[in-house]
């Protein structure tokens, strides 16, 4: 299990609950306000009344569900992703849109003398936050000396080639608008993890499509799985999915990139993560 997280992550897209749980009870505080005024035999139509309140219940269910994924439910489902991709305790994992570091921080609990590297733009209104609420966060939970954030774009990583012994991405991806972006970012995971490395990318849009990406670049042990009711964003029709899968043993040349990467200091000072 994830455990009691200390940080603070925020709430996905926080609108879509506010927006679900006000309409949801909206329909039954009016459902209810015609029933006690006697609507029904007044003339109102069953059939609506019973429209409102099941929509309602229903609207109110799907706002439960988002808010139990993105403050409970998503650790959880993480935490069996990571226990599933073995780590040593010495690896240097990558966490692809890392934003407030939910994923990424979970990665670097399970570090002795490894690293959890963060990229991100930090910015965007599907993934709010800054480096230095990511950096405040990996304080909190007792991990800021294992953790160093990059600034960078997934599709064209600042990293070397095979740098990386694992590679994690949670429902970033899918925010790059247009598939040739997407295809470059998944290529980009490749690239940079090492003969044998290992990868689990999650998301609720375009996974088929990230796995065809990684079997092109001959990932091998791919598999595709949806995550369950604890990463529904309120309903089975906006479920996330993982898909897992080893990079070949074969040599891999020098991309001959700059690496961006910047450490905490223990304790949380030190200065912002620098742009690339």
């Amino acid at each position: 299990m994830a455990g009691r997280r200390h940080g603070r992550y925020g709430v996905d897209a926080p609108f879509v609950p506010a927006l679900l749980g006000g309409l949801g009870l909206a329909l039954l505080v009016l459902a209810l306000v015609t029933l006690l005024a006697g609507g029904a035999s007044a003339g109102w139509p069953l059939a609506a009344l019973v429209w409102e309140l099941v929509v309602g219940g229903y609207l109110l269910a799907s706002a439960a569900s988002y808010l139990f994924t993105t403050l409970r439910g998503r650790y959880a489902v993480w935490a069996k992703i990571i226990e599933g991709l073995w780590l040593r305790g010495s690896d240097r994992v990558l966490d692809m849109g890392c934003g407030r570091g939910a994923v990424l921080l979970l990665v670097a609990g399970r570090l002795r003398s490894g690293r959890a590297v963060g990229l991100d733009l930090w910015a965007g209104t599907d993934r709010p936050g800054s480096v230095d609420a990511t950096r405040a966060n990996a304080v909190a939970e007792g991990v800021s000396d294992r953790v160093d954030l990059c600034t960078g774009d997934m599709s064209a990583m600042p990293f070397a080639d095979g740098e990386f012994d694992v590679v994690v991405s949670s429902l970033a991806i899918h925010t790059i608008p247009s598939a040739e972006g997407r295809a470059a970012a998944v290529a980009e995971a490749v690239r940079v993890l090492r003969p044998g490395g290992r990868l689990a990318l999650v998301d609720f849009r375009h996974v088929h499509d990230y796995e065809s990406v990684l079997a092109e670049h001959g990932v091998t042990g791919l598999r595709r799985r949806g995550l369950g009711p604890r990463f529904w964003y309120g309903g089975p029709w906006v479920a996330a999915a993982v898909v897992t899968g080893t990079k070949p043993v074969a040599p891999l040349g020098s991309s001959g990139r700059d690496e961006c990467a910047v450490s905490i200091p223990h304790g949380g000072g030190g200065a912002a993560a620098s742009e690339t």
